[in-house]
């Protein structure tokens, strides 16, 4: 199933909004940066209606090992330091994107490939990048 369809299908929660200070969004952070994830941005959706998400978290990984170690410490990080497990995640199988949702902030860690071609943040362009590098 498309990623993009599985993100459609549900709806983000209006109880918990979001900052940047948000303790799961640092985290999710600090566990790419942890990891040696590259090209760290974060697009600050709020503004935007048919948003799915507060967020969306895009990193790159340089090989298939490194893009599944990313996720399984960010879902490990999360789970043990905000106690939330990820309401879905999708790709690990392929290898090429892992996406993880939870509700308000969407993580997608990606090869360098799909990243150019999906263009994520050419595709929410209205929503403001900030750049999450060391």
């Amino acid at each position: 199933m498309n990623n993009l369809t599985l993100l459609a299908n549900r709806k983000k929660s209006t109880i918990t909004r979001l900052t940047k200070n948000s303790k799961i969004f640092k985290t999710i952070i600090n566990a790419i940066q942890e990891k040696k994830g590259e090209s760290i941005v974060s697009l600050d959706l709020r503004k935007i209606p048919e948003a799915v998400a507060d967020f969306f978290i895009i990193c790159e990984a340089s090989n298939s090992t490194q893009l599944k170690a990313i996720a399984d410490f960010i879902e490990f990080d999360v789970k043990d330091k905000c106690g939330e497990p990820p309401y879905k995640h999708e790709g690990k199988q392929a290898q090429q994107w892992i996406l993880i949702d939870y509700v308000n902030v969407v993580v997608h860690i990606m090869l360098p490939e799909p990243r150019k071609f999906y263009r994520l943040e050419e595709m929410w362009s209205d929503a403001s990048v900030t750049e999450h590098n060391d």
